[in-house]
């Protein structure tokens, strides 16, 4: 007697099925790994693309920066300009009397000192003030009948403050104690 069933002996109805449904499982697992390859390939173009852009921006701004650093003082120099054109006309001045001399030294010092001034500068000028060891230098201590002691009574170097930030402290004389 033959056995007029199709399939083998050692091969039952359901293992057909499960083959037949493992390889549909493998075929949705091939997909899916193809999607993500696919995924990754694409987050691995944009990570280079930002990469390259984050570069490109650090180069900008050390271009930027290196610029700004070149050019910085070119405001304050573009005004001093005006100063110098001052003293080159004076001193091409042949003869001229002392009192000449002085008013135009005295409205170039002007000149400068609103310059300077609206750039950020302030004179230190302490004279008749208390001794500020923050932006005063004491050169020497004096007799000084009538002022406190520790009291600026001689300025020999002015001083300057540069936005709130000590550029040069005044030298100056003190009264010391009686």
């Amino acid at each position: 007697m033959h056995n007029s069933d199709s399939h083998s002996p050692n091969e039952t109805p359901e293992s057909g099925e499960q083959t037949a449904a493992s390889g549909g499982e493998l075929e949705a697992l091939k997909a899916k790994l193809a999607e993500l390859e696919a995924s990754n390939k694409e987050l691995r173009e944009v990570v280079l693309r930002e990469k390259a852009e984050l570069e490109n921006q650090r180069r900008r701004l050390h271009r930027d920066l290196e610029q700004a650093r070149r050019f910085a003082n070119e405001k304050l120099l573009n005004d001093l300009l005006p100063i110098y054109d001052g003293l080159e006309r004076g001193l091409s001045v042949e003869g001229g009397d002392v009192i000449s001399v002085r008013e135009g030294m005295n409205l170039t010092l002007k000149e400068l000192l609103r310059i300077a001034g609206n750039n950020g500068l302030v004179q230190v000028d302490p004279l008749d003030q208390p001794l500020d060891p923050e932006r005063h230098h004491a050169v020497s201590m004096v007799e000084a009948p009538g002022k406190a002691p520790g009291t600026v009574v001689t300025v020999l170097q002015k001083g300057y403050v540069l936005n709130d930030r000590l550029l040069r402290p005044a030298l100056v004389a003190v009264a010391k104690d009686d």
